[in-house]
Formats: C-alpha cells, structure tokens, sequence
C-alpha cells in the first residue's frame, strides 16, 4: 500500500500512524537513514544487540546461580499447579 507523507519546514517527516502501529514504532524509536539511488531508506536502529545476559539478569535483581531450561520449566509448572 503506498501512502503520502510532506516534509516540514523543519525538515520533518511523519510516518503515517497505520505504518508506526505495524512496526510498532514509538516515540523515540531511532533509524538509520541510508541514502541509494531510488531514495532514502529508513531502517529502524537494532536495539537488541545492546542486550547482554548480565544486563537482563541485572534488571531483576537475581543474584543466583544461573537456571538451565527444564529447571525453568519445571519451576513454572510447578506454580501453575499451585493455582488451578
């Protein structure tokens, strides 16, 4: 589906909204702008490689050893016995 869009006098663009809901763009999202032969492509800034296990792990504050999958597993089934 091609949609318009202007440029501001501040050299602005808006997305159109259907466009920010399907890629789940928010406020803040930052993009990378390449410049080609057909025009400019935006591509949204990869986030997820700023993630390491420690920084995930840091957040909650679990200060234990590290769980293996069916230890995960079996702890959550356990408390989703506990409350049926």
């Amino acid at each position: 589906m091609k949609q318009t869009t202007k440029l501001s006098t501040k050299g602005q663009v808006v997305l159109p909204k259907s466009l920010r809901v399907s890629h789940r763009w928010k406020a803040g999202t930052e993009f990378i702008i390449q410049d080609g032969e057909e025009g400019v492509l935006l591509k949204p800034k990869a986030r997820v490689s700023e993630r390491t296990w420690e920084s995930i792990i840091g957040c909650i504050g679990y200060r234990g050893s590290r769980k293996s999958l069916k230890e995960l597993d079996e702890a959550v089934a356990a408390e989703a016995r506990l409350h049926k």
